[in-house]
């Protein structure tokens, strides 16, 4: 069963979740089996900025997830988000290197090599490469050209960055747990894989994932991923609105949210909130509803959506994603989040839970776990690509995992200890 396990960690601003789950050979169904979310320290919008903090909350999330599964991990995929990711479309173009003009796995990739091929500043890493279209011979629209006829091979594709710092500080965070790193995911593309149908992916369709500090948007076009960026703003400026409007703590202003998303429904027109069963340390029991909901949580997501909709708009696709808008994260649930949204952006509306695993699903058909979710499923595709005859991302996940400075000091070590 342990060639079967997939791990994925989601290190979040707010949250640090686990998540295992197990492929059936039979029917290659996902199922979780261990799961833990742990509240995140060290972590602001995305980026660590105490990396002992991150490593002991990484690592008790990680335990508690192995003793609820029954199986060590011993390597997972890890979403990645925040301001410091960027995106950019790319372009490639090979000649076909089969005589008979048929395209290969070779060619295709061939073909994505070039178009990662771009100029980035040492600052920066390649987290991603998709493909969104294949050319053969000047015909556009191909999905895949293996064992099709041509002489030259274009493709149009989607190349997500990240910052090299991060990524090495959560590299390193991981090699102190002995956990391998099979890959950085973008948390956009993985709440994609969870909540997205393949309709909505084809029609055109915008995934906006509301962390507790920043939003991973990705929008998809024909059924490709076609842009992806991250917005500085969260769920947690909404908590600290509450705090300042109510004078109450954080702690107090978040188990106020939280109790409005859970039982406050938009039909209710009760003029007091009741909040006695939280037991608020600042003995508040009751709250205006309009002061509360209109007066502080609906400008906070206007100013949400206004940056949501401008990101749409700069992205050159906002004619195309007839679908709408598909919200998950953690805010997902705040109140008066959809009619909000359908009043500034103009679009459908809807709330994205993951809902294509099977096993703990009470634990997890929740928005705020879309990513964590997306992970599993990202990593059962993957998986499967890279155990099959060879392919991209088997190429790439080699290239990315060579660490020589890693083996050198490895090495040094061995014979220390002969020296001393």
């Amino acid at each position: 069963m342990a060639d079967n396990l997939i791990c994925g960690l989601d290190i979040g601003s707010s949250k640090i979740a686990t998540v295992v789950g197990v492929r059936s050979e039979e029917t290659g169904e996902l199922k979780v089996i261990g799961f833990n979310t742990t509240v995140a320290r060290g972590i602001r919008r995305g980026l660590i900025v105490d990396i002992k903090e991150v490593s002991a909350v990484v690592e008790e999330s990680i335990e508690k997830a192995e003793r609820m599964a029954g199986h060590k991990i011993n390597g997972a995929y890890v979403s990645v988000g925040g301001p410091h990711i960027s995106s950019l479309n790319s372009h490639g173009i090979v000649a076909v290197s089969n005589p008979q003009g048929e395209v290969t796995e070779e060619d295709v990739e061939r073909v994505i090599e070039a178009a990662r091929a771009i100029s980035l500043s040492s600052t920066r890493k390649i987290i991603e490469v998709i493909p969104r279209d294949y050319i053969v011979d000047g015909q556009p629209g191909i999905k895949s050209p293996v064992g099709m006829s041509g002489v030259r091979l274009e493709v149009e594709t989607h190349v997500i960055t990240a910052s090299s710092i991060n990524l090495k500080n959560i590299e390193r965070v991981l090699d102190d747990l002995g956990i391998e790193n099979k890959g950085f995911v973008f948390s956009g593309l993985a709440s994609a894989e969870a909540v997205l149908t393949g309709t909505e992916k084809e029609l055109g369709v915008v995934l906006v994932d509301i962390g507790g500090g920043k939003i991973d948007l990705t929008i998809y076009v024909e059924g490709a991923l076609s842009y992806s960026s991250s917005i500085p703003i969260g769920a947690r400026h909404i908590t600290n609105d509450i705090a300042v409007g109510l004078r109450v703590s954080l702690d107090s202003a978040e188990k106020i949210k939280l109790f409005l998303s859970k039982n406050l429904s938009s039909k209710k027109k009760n003029p007091q909130i009741n909040l006695h069963e939280l037991q608020l340390e600042e003995n508040i029991n009751e709250v205006s509803l309009k002061t509360l909901v209109d007066g502080i949580i609906a400008p906070r997501l206007e100013e949400i959506f206004k940056f949501v909709f401008e990101e749409i708009e700069k992205s050159g696709f906002g004619q195309q994603v007839p679908s709408g808008l598909v919200i998950s994260g953690g805010g997902a649930l705040t109140v008066g989040m959809l009619e909000t949204g359908k009043r500034v952006v103009g679009l459908p509306i809807r709330i994205g839970i993951p809902d294509k695993v099977t096993g703990l699903v009470d634990e997890t058909a929740d928005p705020q776990y879309a990513s964590t979710i997306g992970l599993l499923l990202y990593g059962l595709d993957h998986d499967s690509i890279d155990s099959g005859s060879g392919g991209f991302k088997n190429f790439g996940k080699v290239l990315k995992d060579i660490k020589l400075g890693g083996i050198l000091n490895k090495i040094k070590d061995f014979f220390k200890q002969f020296i001393n």
